[in-house]
């Protein structure tokens, strides 16, 4: 799993990733990405939809959005992604 997961940045280039997920990821660049153009493609939608009911759509496009909410704030406040330390959750717990 965690291969799969190191290959997101790179998920047109790899095989790794199922229609469903391919789908899924393309709507998640064209959603994040709305300075570069006008939004959505509708194609890119439709392949969404193709996979997709509506209500996984609408949760997609709610996770979409809270993922680019969170990323806005940590650069806002100046949190730099990856700040975990290991054993942090450890000590937290004791």
């Amino acid at each position: 799993m965690w291969a799969r997961e190191a290959l997101i940045a790179a998920w047109r280039e790899t095989t790794v990733f199922t229609p469903a997920e391919r789908a899924a990821l393309e709507l998640t660049e064209q959603g994040t990405r709305l300075a570069d153009g006008a939004g959505v493609d509708d194609d890119v939608w439709a392949a969404a939809a193709e996979h997709f009911d509506d209500e996984q759509l609408a949760a997609l496009v709610a996770q979409i959005a809270l993922i680019n909410a969170f990323t806005r704030m940590n650069v806002m406040i100046t949190m730099p992604g990856g700040s975990y330390d290991v054993g942090q959750l450890a000590r937290v717990e004791a």
